[in-house]
């Protein structure tokens, strides 16, 4: 677990097999990014830093369009959790990504230039403030490694079934690790995707056709399809945790406000 080490900053958006969406995750191919490049990522991240500090909040969620997936109806691409440190006194996000393609996943600290350095699709930020109870329960647990990692799971698959616990996508980390901040009770995955089953969690069904299927697992270390029910498998329907519907869950709920967009 390296929870306190930065994820190299020059890394590319990453890469799928066609015709299967970016839901979470970087690839590692070292990059050379421009001067502009930079400053955009270091001016998202202070005009994110103040509109973090004019809501007020502690916690929020926080995500960020590094491919286009308006094939697939979708807005964003990747989420984390943004928190104020009090010792450095400054935004922090806890998220998890994939290792360079493996099939392995882990999570990191890093400010928020940092997070906006892998060549985003569109320069914005969407911020969820997330329920005052829900921000309290959870600053504890993401200032401590050994707590925020209680769910963490290091197999990976970017479209990991939401409600299995054979792989864990990096949204998927998140909803899980807010489920069991909103109900102490939850102690694993299963409690967590229960809990999540029972307020209504609807994940984003994607199509993806066979062939693409194939593709993608050939391909890719971290892309798996069998831990899907087969009869969805075979039908071409792949559900999994995207950002659009953490976002919608948390507003239906009345967990978390409407996304503020920075651009």
């Amino acid at each position: 677990m390296s929870l306190n080490r930065l994820a190299p900053a020059l890394v590319a958006a990453l890469c799928l097999a066609p015709g299967v969406p970016a839901t979470a995750g970087q690839r590692c191919q070292a990059q050379r990014l421009t001067p502009q490049e930079i400053a955009q990522a270091m001016d998202l991240g202070m005009r994110s830093a103040i509109a973090l500090d004019a809501s007020g909040a502690q916690v929020a969620l926080i995500a960020r369009a590094g491919q286009d997936l308006r094939a697939h109806g979708l807005h964003w691409s990747h989420l984390g959790f943004v928190y104020r440190d009090p010792v450095q006194r400054a935004w922090r996000i806890l998220h998890k990504l994939n290792e360079c393609g493996s099939d392995q996943g882990q999570l990191y600290r890093q400010g928020l230039a940092d997070f906006f350095l892998e060549r985003p699709w569109r320069h914005e930020a969407a911020i969820v403030v997330l329920d005052e109870a829900l921000q309290q329960a959870l600053l504890p647990v993401l200032r401590d490694n050994e707590r925020s990692a209680r769910l963490h799971h290091a197999r990976y698959s970017m479209v990991a079934h939401p409600y299995a616990t054979r792989y864990q996508q990096s949204n998927q980390w998140a909803l899980e690790t807010l489920a069991a901040a909103a109900s102490p009770r939850i102690a694993h995955r299963e409690a967590a995707q229960r809990w999540l089953r029972e307020q209504g969690f609807r994940p984003t069904r994607l199509q993806v056709p066979a062939y693409r299927r194939l593709g993608a697992r050939l391909a890719t270390a971290h892309i798996a399809f069998d831990d899907h029910p087969s009869a969805d498998r075979f039908a071409g329907r792949i559900d999994t945790v995207t950002v659009d519907a953490v976002f919608d869950f948390l507003r239906e709920r009345g967990l978390g406000r409407a996304p503020h967009v920075v651009r």
